[in-house]
Protein backbone atom coordinates (compact mmCIF):
# COMPACT_ATOMS: atom_id res chain seq x y z
CA UNK A 1 0.00 0.00 0.00
CA UNK A 2 1.54 3.48 -1.20
CA UNK A 3 1.73 6.08 1.96
CA UNK A 4 -1.11 7.94 -0.21
CA UNK A 5 -3.25 4.84 -0.02
CA UNK A 6 -2.79 4.57 3.38
CA UNK A 7 -3.75 7.70 4.50
CA UNK A 8 -6.52 7.44 2.59
CA UNK A 9 -7.91 4.47 5.43
CA UNK A 10 -9.84 6.93 7.42
CA UNK A 11 -11.59 8.42 4.51
CA UNK A 12 -15.09 7.07 3.48
CA UNK A 13 -14.56 7.64 -0.47
CA UNK A 14 -11.76 5.08 0.03
CA UNK A 15 -13.67 2.25 1.21
CA UNK A 16 -16.87 3.16 -0.56
CA UNK A 17 -14.45 2.42 -3.43
CA UNK A 18 -13.04 -0.63 -1.79
CA UNK A 19 -15.80 -2.41 -0.82
CA UNK A 20 -17.17 -1.52 -5.00
CA UNK A 21 -14.44 -3.40 -6.31
CA UNK A 22 -13.99 -6.15 -3.51
CA UNK A 23 -17.42 -7.51 -2.76
CA UNK A 24 -16.17 -10.27 -1.40
CA UNK A 25 -15.77 -10.87 2.88
CA UNK A 26 -12.82 -10.41 4.14
CA UNK A 27 -11.71 -10.64 7.76
CA UNK A 28 -8.62 -8.29 8.91
CA UNK A 29 -6.27 -9.92 10.97
CA UNK A 30 -7.95 -12.52 12.26
CA UNK A 31 -11.35 -14.61 11.75
CA UNK A 32 -13.98 -15.37 14.19
CA UNK A 33 -12.80 -18.19 15.57
CA UNK A 34 -9.06 -17.93 16.05
CA UNK A 35 -10.50 -15.18 18.66
CA UNK A 36 -13.44 -16.76 20.11
CA UNK A 37 -11.88 -17.87 23.44
CA UNK A 38 -10.82 -14.39 24.12
CA UNK A 39 -13.79 -12.72 23.48
CA UNK A 40 -15.60 -15.63 25.28
CA UNK A 41 -13.43 -14.54 28.22
CA UNK A 42 -14.05 -11.54 28.24
CA UNK A 43 -17.97 -10.59 26.84
CA UNK A 44 -20.79 -12.52 28.19
CA UNK A 45 -23.28 -13.53 25.41
CA UNK A 46 -25.99 -11.44 27.63
CA UNK A 47 -24.12 -7.82 26.61
CA UNK A 48 -24.96 -6.07 23.67
CA UNK A 49 -22.04 -5.69 21.20
CA UNK A 50 -20.86 -2.92 18.96
CA UNK A 51 -18.60 -3.71 16.24
CA UNK A 52 -17.01 -0.61 14.76
CA UNK A 53 -15.32 -0.84 11.29
CA UNK A 54 -16.82 -4.41 10.48
CA UNK A 55 -16.66 -3.79 6.67
CA UNK A 56 -17.69 -7.29 4.85
CA UNK A 57 -16.32 -9.38 7.68
CA UNK A 58 -17.82 -12.46 8.47
CA UNK A 59 -16.67 -11.92 12.22
CA UNK A 60 -20.23 -10.51 13.61
CA UNK A 61 -21.75 -13.86 11.70
CA UNK A 62 -19.55 -16.05 13.71
CA UNK A 63 -20.11 -14.01 17.02
CA UNK A 64 -24.46 -14.96 16.24
CA UNK A 65 -23.49 -18.47 15.84
CA UNK A 66 -21.32 -18.62 18.77
CA UNK A 67 -24.64 -17.53 20.79
CA UNK A 68 -24.33 -13.88 20.77
CA UNK A 69 -27.71 -12.08 19.89
CA UNK A 70 -27.19 -8.41 20.21
CA UNK A 71 -24.48 -7.70 17.70
CA UNK A 72 -24.61 -3.50 16.35
CA UNK A 73 -22.20 -3.35 13.28
CA UNK A 74 -20.90 0.33 12.21
CA UNK A 75 -18.98 1.26 9.00
CA UNK A 76 -18.15 4.17 7.25
CA UNK A 77 -19.03 3.33 4.00
CA UNK A 78 -22.48 3.34 2.55
CA UNK A 79 -21.51 0.70 -0.08
CA UNK A 80 -20.30 -1.83 2.54
CA UNK A 81 -23.27 -1.22 4.49
CA UNK A 82 -26.47 -1.36 2.46
CA UNK A 83 -24.53 -4.67 0.79
CA UNK A 84 -24.26 -6.58 4.96
CA UNK A 85 -27.88 -5.01 5.84
CA UNK A 86 -28.97 -6.88 2.40
CA UNK A 87 -26.74 -10.13 3.30
CA UNK A 88 -27.88 -9.93 6.48
CA UNK A 89 -31.92 -8.68 6.68
CA UNK A 90 -33.00 -12.19 7.60
CA UNK A 91 -30.95 -12.20 11.07
CA UNK A 92 -32.84 -10.39 13.74
CA UNK A 93 -29.64 -10.52 16.17
CA UNK A 94 -27.29 -8.29 13.75
CA UNK A 95 -27.66 -5.05 12.61
CA UNK A 96 -25.74 -2.74 10.16
CA UNK A 97 -25.34 1.00 10.61
CA UNK A 98 -23.52 3.21 8.06
CA UNK A 99 -21.60 5.61 10.97
CA UNK A 100 -18.48 7.30 11.13
CA UNK A 101 -16.50 6.07 14.62
CA UNK A 102 -15.40 9.11 15.41
CA UNK A 103 -19.07 10.82 16.09
CA UNK A 104 -21.54 8.22 17.51
CA UNK A 105 -23.89 10.44 18.56
CA UNK A 106 -26.69 8.61 17.04
CA UNK A 107 -26.02 6.42 20.31
CA UNK A 108 -26.79 7.20 23.79
CA UNK A 109 -24.40 7.05 26.20
CA UNK A 110 -23.48 3.39 28.14
CA UNK A 111 -25.41 1.99 24.45
CA UNK A 112 -23.00 -1.23 25.12
CA UNK A 113 -21.55 -4.02 27.06
CA UNK A 114 -18.73 -4.44 24.85
CA UNK A 115 -16.96 -2.99 21.71
CA UNK A 116 -14.96 -4.90 19.10
CA UNK A 117 -12.04 -3.10 16.92
CA UNK A 118 -10.25 -5.44 14.72
CA UNK A 119 -8.16 -2.75 12.38
CA UNK A 120 -9.90 0.17 12.96
CA UNK A 121 -8.01 2.06 15.32
CA UNK A 122 -4.85 1.23 13.17
CA UNK A 123 -6.83 2.80 9.79
CA UNK A 124 -7.33 5.73 11.35
CA UNK A 125 -3.89 6.18 12.76
CA UNK A 126 -2.64 5.62 8.83
CA UNK A 127 -4.37 9.36 8.07
CA UNK A 128 -3.88 12.89 8.03
CA UNK A 129 -4.31 13.98 11.75
CA UNK A 130 -4.06 10.40 13.29
CA UNK A 131 -3.24 11.53 16.88
CA UNK A 132 -6.45 14.05 16.96
CA UNK A 133 -9.15 11.43 15.22
CA UNK A 134 -8.09 8.02 17.07
CA UNK A 135 -8.17 10.35 20.37
CA UNK A 136 -11.90 11.24 19.33
CA UNK A 137 -12.62 7.34 18.38
CA UNK A 138 -11.36 6.02 21.62
CA UNK A 139 -13.49 9.19 23.65
CA UNK A 140 -16.68 7.99 21.94
CA UNK A 141 -15.85 4.35 22.32
CA UNK A 142 -15.56 5.37 26.01
CA UNK A 143 -18.79 7.48 26.39
CA UNK A 144 -20.99 4.64 24.64
CA UNK A 145 -19.64 1.56 26.95
CA UNK A 146 -21.16 1.36 29.80
CA UNK A 147 -19.74 1.34 33.58
CA UNK A 148 -17.26 -2.11 33.23
CA UNK A 149 -17.59 -1.97 29.62
CA UNK A 150 -15.06 -3.58 27.73
CA UNK A 151 -13.46 -2.21 24.09
CA UNK A 152 -11.09 -4.98 22.83
CA UNK A 153 -8.75 -3.43 20.34
CA UNK A 154 -7.12 -5.87 18.05
CA UNK A 155 -3.78 -4.27 16.43
CA UNK A 156 -0.47 -4.55 15.32
CA UNK A 157 0.72 -2.22 17.09
CA UNK A 158 3.16 -2.73 19.95
CA UNK A 159 2.81 -1.58 23.43
CA UNK A 160 5.03 1.27 23.11
CA UNK A 161 3.01 3.40 20.74
CA UNK A 162 -0.58 2.00 21.58
CA UNK A 163 -0.04 2.16 25.50
CA UNK A 164 0.26 6.11 25.76
CA UNK A 165 -2.84 6.72 23.29
CA UNK A 166 -4.90 4.54 24.93
CA UNK A 167 -4.22 6.10 28.90
CA UNK A 168 -3.87 9.61 27.37
CA UNK A 169 -7.41 9.37 25.78
CA UNK A 170 -9.57 7.92 28.62
CA UNK A 171 -8.76 6.25 32.00
CA UNK A 172 -9.22 2.45 30.44
CA UNK A 173 -7.87 -0.80 32.95
CA UNK A 174 -5.87 -2.52 30.60
CA UNK A 175 -4.93 -6.16 30.04
CA UNK A 176 -3.47 -7.14 26.58
CA UNK A 177 -3.37 -10.65 25.32
CA UNK A 178 -1.72 -11.55 22.10
CA UNK A 179 -2.23 -14.25 18.87
CA UNK A 180 -0.25 -15.43 16.53
CA UNK A 181 -0.71 -13.43 13.64
CA UNK A 182 -0.48 -16.85 11.49
CA UNK A 183 -3.14 -18.39 13.76
CA UNK A 184 -6.02 -17.92 11.25
CA UNK A 185 -4.25 -20.09 8.67
CA UNK A 186 -2.93 -22.82 11.09
CA UNK A 187 -2.70 -23.15 15.16
CA UNK A 188 0.31 -23.01 15.77
CA UNK A 189 2.20 -25.94 17.71
CA UNK A 190 4.12 -23.44 19.74
CA UNK A 191 2.61 -20.48 20.29
CA UNK A 192 4.34 -17.53 21.37
CA UNK A 193 1.92 -17.08 24.27
CA UNK A 194 -1.21 -18.88 25.28
CA UNK A 195 -4.31 -16.59 24.10
CA UNK A 196 -6.17 -16.86 27.00
CA UNK A 197 -3.37 -15.92 29.43
CA UNK A 198 -3.00 -12.16 29.56
CA UNK A 199 0.64 -10.61 29.15
CA UNK A 200 2.79 -8.92 31.64
CA UNK A 201 2.02 -5.42 31.44
CA UNK A 202 3.89 -2.71 33.51
CA UNK A 203 3.75 0.98 33.03
CA UNK A 204 5.78 1.97 29.37
CA UNK A 205 5.11 -2.14 28.22
CA UNK A 206 8.79 -2.97 28.74
CA UNK A 207 7.72 -5.80 30.15
CA UNK A 208 6.16 -6.87 27.11
CA UNK A 209 9.40 -7.45 25.37
CA UNK A 210 10.54 -9.31 28.03
CA UNK A 211 7.87 -12.01 28.18
CA UNK A 212 7.90 -12.38 24.54
CA UNK A 213 11.05 -11.74 22.77
CA UNK A 214 11.73 -8.64 20.13
CA UNK A 215 9.32 -8.06 17.56
CA UNK A 216 7.50 -11.00 18.02
CA UNK A 217 4.95 -11.93 15.18
CA UNK A 218 1.52 -11.56 16.75
CA UNK A 219 -1.06 -9.22 16.69
CA UNK A 220 -2.15 -7.53 20.43
CA UNK A 221 -5.45 -8.03 21.95
CA UNK A 222 -6.10 -4.64 24.33
CA UNK A 223 -9.02 -5.10 26.96
CA UNK A 224 -9.54 -1.81 27.70
CA UNK A 225 -12.31 -1.91 30.52
CA UNK A 226 -14.05 1.14 31.70
CA UNK A 227 -14.40 1.98 35.21
CA UNK A 228 -16.12 5.04 36.73
CA UNK A 229 -14.25 6.35 39.63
Amino acid sequence: MSTAGSQAYGEQWYWDNRYSNEPNPFDWYQKYHTLAPIINLYVPRSLNILVVGSGNSAFSEGMVDDGYTDVVNIDISSVVIEAMQNKYRDCPHMKYIKMDVRDMSPFESGSFGAIIDKGTLDSILCGNNSRQHATKMLEEAWRVLGDKGVYILVTYGDPLYRLPLLRDSCSWTIKLHVIDKLASEDEPDNPVWELTKPVPLNDDGSSVDEALGQNPDVHYIYICTKEIK
